[in-house]
């Protein structure tokens, strides 16, 4: 009979969104002093575009904090009014706008337009973010393209060896999780460098530690990392084999 597994508990994580949680370097530097600025911006409308998981949600929610925004849901976005989505309009921040635009709906570019306009009547600010930059954006209403074009868009770009080992830390912590210096050593030069692949590890290596009634250590590690190279393997072997179908 095989060995029966310890069933996880699905419980929902609490990451760290503070400002003082988020970690510099040199591939978000820019884009934090732009959040720190506030509300000294030059121009109304911000764009912080990157790859997912490079932390736009993350500073996206230090700049509510900040400025008291009022966050547009997709929801609200897709039914609600300009003007009821704008509040005072001092504040307002919409995330993933690329997402929005994607199906190229006229309805949405207009709210859009709408809620940009009224932004700036107010002279407040508007903070979007995306995984690319505004240029990029699926958008066929020419007044709204423009104003997009206008924006001040900053990057998140890819993370250095000192961010991956920060971040690790971090996405551990937020899971209540310590790791060792050897632990974190190993992983280093052993992983994808994207912020997406990070989270996902860290995700399996809580669970396989769940699981097993085992602290995080290296043999651990090595452990889960085979096993994801496993799966990726046999991912990558079944698409080769319905290519040929």
């Amino acid at each position: 009979m095989a060995a029966l597994r310890q069933l996880t508990l699905d419980l929902p994580q609490r990451p760290a969104l503070g400002r003082a949680d988020f970690v510099v370097a040199p591939c978000n530097e820019t884009a934090v002093a732009w959040i720190d600025r506030w509300p000294d911006w030059p121009q109304p409308v911000l764009a912080v575009h990157g790859p997912p998981g490079a932390g736009k949600s993350h500073l996206a929610q230090v700049w509510r904090r900040a400025s008291g925004a009022h966050e547009v849901s997709p929801e609200a976005f897709e039914t609600g009014d300009p003007p009821e989505l704008a509040g005072d309009g001092e504040a307002v921040l919409i995330e993933d706008v690329d997402r929005l635009l994607a199906a190229g709906d006229p309805a949405r570019q207009e709210r859009l337009l709408h809620l940009y306009n009224l932004v700036v009547e107010a002279q407040g600010g508007l903070l979007l973010t995306a995984a690319s930059a505004p240029a990029r954006w699926p958008c066929g209403l020419a007044d709204l393209r423009s104003r997009l074009a206008a924006a001040q868009a900053v990057a998140l770009g890819p993370p250095d060896d000192r961010l991956i080992e920060a971040l690790l830390i971090k996405l551990f912590s937020d899971r209540q999780l310590r790791v060792s210096a050897p632990v974190v050593g190993y992983l280093l030069p052993r992983i994808e460098r994207s912020f997406a692949a990070l989270g996902e590890l860290v995700e399996a290596i809580d669970d396989a530690a769940l699981a097993n009634h085992r602290d995080i250590s290296v043999s651990l590690v090595r452990q889960v990392l085979e096993t994801k190279r496993l799966e990726t393997e046999t991912e990558a072997g079944e698409e080769r084999h319905g290519s040929r179908d």
